[in-house]
This record gives C-alpha cells, sequence and structure tokens, in this order.
C-alpha cells in the first residue's frame, strides 16, 4: 500500500481558496454546526482543494485516523453527522483526490468501516434515483459540480466485462453506474466546456491524475474489434483483456453453484462464449441441452475451426436435433427467438462484454422470467466496477436491489481471487494485456439466484 499522508498540513494546501479552505477545516474538525453554516450554496460540500483534490468528505474521513485506544466516541459520533450533512448537501461519493481515493476508499484505507458504509449507501441512492429520473449524463469524476450526472456505459464484463430507494412499478430504465477515471471498466471523456478555459473569478476545480488513458470500451467496438487468442488470456485490438485463465476457478465454482446436484441432463444456456472454459465443465456435466450465444465473428470462427470442442461434430453429437448448439448474434435478438419457440433451462450463465449495465437489467428482467426453469438458477459475472472496492459495493447493491424487483431470490457466493499472479498490469498473467480489468483481493465475482416468481 502506498505511504499516504493524511496530516491536515498536507491535505489543505496554502493555495486553497479562502472559502474552500473554511469548508475543508470545518469538515475536518468534525464542527457540524459550522458545516451547516457555511453549506449556503449549491456546490458548497463538493469544493475541492485544487491542488490535493480534497473535499469536505474526504476531510471529514481522513480525520478520523484510523481506529486506536485513543477514539473519542463524541468525535466519531461528530464524523458520522459531519459526513451526513455533507452528502445531505450534494458531497459527491465518488470526487478523487490526488491519490485516486474517493471518500470511500480514504473511510476504507483507514478502518472506518460506519463512514465507508455511509458512502455506499450514498451511491447506491444516487444510482437508484438517477434511474428513476432517466438520467443519462456522463460522470467522470474529473470534479463535477453536480452529482446529478452519470456515466452512459459500464462494461459489464469484468474479464472480457459490482441507501435504500425502491425501485418505482413503472418499470424504468435501471441508472448507468458511476465510473471514476482509473477505476471503472470504461475510460470516461470529459466534458469540454468543463476541462476548457476557466471563466474570470471562478474558483478552478480539481483535476484528479491522469494515468493511462484508455479508450472507451464498448459493444459496437468490440464486435468491430480484432481478436487474439493467446496462451491463458483473450485480448482485442487494443490490448483490452477479454478473458482470462486466471478466471478459470471462478468459472468452476460458478458451474457448481448453478448445478449444485451435478445431474445428467440438464438445460444450460451460456451467453458468451469467450474462451469456451466454463461451456467446456458444462459441458462435462452431460447436459440434455447445452445451448451457446456468442456475437463476435472472431470467437465465432474460432469455434468453427478444426480441433474446436464446440463446433460442428459438437453440434452433431446432441442427444437430439439442435440439443447443442452455437447460435451467433446478438443475445438481444437470439434470447426473444428462444422464448417465441418455449425454450427454457435449467442453468443460464451472463458473461458478456463492453455492454452497459441496462443491458443486464434488461436481461434478468425481460428474458429471465420466460427463459429459465421455476426451479432453474441464473448467474453472471460480476465484474461491475472490480477495480475499486467502493465502486464495486455500489454495483453490487443496485444490482440485487434491481434483481429482487425483477422477482428473483439473491444468493451472492464469494469468491477469493488470488491477487498473487495478478499483481501489476503489463506483468505476469497480465503480460500484454493494456486493460487491467480486476484490482480486488476478493469479492463476489458470480451472482447466483434463482427465479422465484413472475415480477408484477
Amino acid at each position: 500500500m502506498a505511504d499516504h499522508d493524511d496530516t491536515i498540513s498536507s491535505r489543505i494546501s496554502p493555495s486553497c481558496p479562502a472559502d474552500t479552505q473554511r469548508v475543508l477545516t470545518a469538515a475536518w474538525a468534525h464542527d457540524v454546526a459550522a458545516v451547516k453554516k457555511l453549506l449556503d450554496a449549491p456546490g458548497k460540500a463538493s469544493l475541492q482543494d485544487p491542488t490535493t483534490g480534497e473535499t469536505p468528505l474526504h476531510a471529514a474521513i481522513r480525520a478520523c485516523g484510523p481506529p486506536s485506544d485513543d477514539d473519542d466516541p463524541a468525535d466519531l459520533d461528530a464524523a458520522a453527522k459531519t459526513v451526513y450533512e455533507l452528502l445531505l448537501w450534494g458531497g459527491i461519493w465518488n470526487d478523487v483526490d490526488d491519490h485516486n481515493e474517493t471518500p470511500g476508499c480514504v473511510a476504507r484505507r483507514l478502518g472506518r468501516t460506519e463512514l465507508y458504509n455511509a458512502c455506499v449507501e450514498a451511491g447506491v441512492r444516487a444510482e437508484m434515483l438517477f434511474g428513476l429520473m432517466e438520467g443519462y449524463e456522463e460522470l467522470g469524476s474529473e470534479g463535477e459540480d453536480d452529482e446529478m450526472e452519470i456515466l452512459d456505459e459500464v462494461d459489464m464484463d469484468a474479464d472480457a466485462d459490482a441507501g435504500m430507494v425502491v425501485v418505482g412499478e413503472d418499470g424504468e430504465e435501471a441508472p448507468e453506474l458511476v465510473n471514476v477515471e482509473g477505476n471503472g471498466q470504461n475510460g470516461t471523456e470529459e466534458n469540454e466546456e468543463e476541462v476548457g478555459e476557466e471563466e474570470e473569478d471562478e474558483e478552478p476545480r480539481f483535476q484528479p491524475p491522469k494515468e493511462d488513458t484508455e479508450a472507451d470500451v464498448n459493444s459496437e467496438a468490440y464486435l468491430r474489434s480484432k481478436l487474439t487468442y493467446s496462451e491463458g488470456k483473450l485480448v482485442d485490438d487494443d490490448g483490452n483483456g477479454v478473458m482470462m485463465a486466471w478466471e478459470t476457478d471462478i468459472m468452476r465454482q460458478s458451474v457448481d453453484a448453478l448445478l449444485p446436484e451435478k445431474e445428467a441432463g440438464k438445460r444450460i444456456l451460456n451467453i458468451g462464449f469467450g474462451m469456451g472454459i466454463i461451456d467446456t465443465m458444462f459441458a462435462e456435466t452431460n447436459p440434455s441441452k447445452h445451448h451457446i450465444i456468442e456475437a463476435h465473428p472472431g470467437v465465432l470462427e474460432h469455434i468453427s475451426s478444426p480441433g474446436s470442442k464446440f463446433g460442428s461434430a459438437w453440434e452433431e453429437s446432441g442427444p437430439a436435433p439442435g440439443a447443442f448448439k452455437v447460435y451467433s448474434g446478438r443475445w438481444q435478438e437470439i434470447c426473444r427467438q428462444l422464448l417465441d419457440v418455449g425454450q427454457v433451462y435449467d442453468a443460464i450463465y451472463f458473461d458478456t462484454f463492453g455492454e452497459d449495465y441496462s443491458q443486464l437489467r434488461m436481461f434478468f428482467t425481460e428474458f429471465i422470467p420466460g427463459l429459465l426453469d421455476s426451479e432453474g438458477r441464473f448467474g453472471f459475472f460480476n465484474g461491475l466496477g472490480a477495480d475499486r472496492e467502493i465502486c464495486y459495493d455500489v454495483y453490487t447493491k443496485v444490482t440485487e436491489l434491481h434483481l429482487t424487483d425483477a422477482g428473483l431470490d439473491v444468493d451472492w457466493k464469494v469468491i477469493d481471487v488470488d491477487m498473487s499472479a495478478l499483481a501489476e498490469a503489463g506483468k505476469g498473467e497480465w503480460e500484454g494485456v493494456k486493460r487491467r480489468y480486476w484490482t480486488l483481493d476478493s469479492t463476489y465475482p458470480s451472482l447466483f439466484l434463482h427465479f422465484t416468481d413472475y415480477p408484477l
């Protein structure tokens, strides 16, 4: 872990404007009354030191330090109230500082669980609200003044790619989940109006450190890209990792959770072939029906190549015509066809690349009720925001709320990820891969649930 100087003198710079300094100092002191008095205009709760990127939320949390025997319960209570007040006034839960840390990241690093959970809940509330309002503006974390902006796309597949406001009854679209630069699955583009020349007398906004600017990854670009299969990995022509062999254990545990009894004769649907890891495992269970949906021409070519386990010979080996089949095309169209002919499955797995969260939500709200048997199980590789803990936790909670709203019982399976071989991008198993899509030590990479009833 990098060393951090969490002293007030290092975080509130001498060049910090007076108005910002007053808010930061009051937040650092957990002076709730002063904070309330200073938050007298929109945007005050999200002011940032132009040098360090410190926001009032960062300051209130950082001032607590790590837990110790010297903790003052009264001060910790004041800290929680300060954080609550800042969030109430529009403090941005995922603004980043000059160390690329959000307030939640600071809370987690310091071991302040209560404050970390407050940041997560704020993120969940914001994302659920954005969904209800159908807000689809882009949000990067470059210090926007307003939290009422969100990112258009979140890469659905971390490998090939994570507040309690109830979803409305009108079936509004899912929120797009926020992506912090250097954190989410897709890079974000900056708003030209905000990165241009600043207006005279306007206080400068902090710009977080820019490390490797990555191209946005989306479904259309991915389907046009050239893929390369090499030992232990599948990458696109921009060097983005689509799938890697380190996920094999995750796939094995996913199959175990989806088919716990390992009975032969099950009906299986997998969306997203990738390297064929999970389909190989599914095939070993001797299913009565095994359907695969894949849209990328390069993957389809790989499947049909000589020596492939899932080529024409595999399809012809099925117990009945069409029982073993690779469907070529986008799942959005293929699943509609499967519904039309009444196909039903005991186990469904979803693992696509370059799609936003709204597509996943559409799958489990519009397709799962018709495709999954009433006693069946559905799971997906949960890579939403899997390179920053707080974003991953926010995405996971939002997803669970929407899954429940879709009529599904949710059971998260925790799978430990051994980071010893995944420590640095471009090294070890990441060699030759530009985009490092996983950094968390352990997670909830696969979601397992079963259908209970049709949504109302």
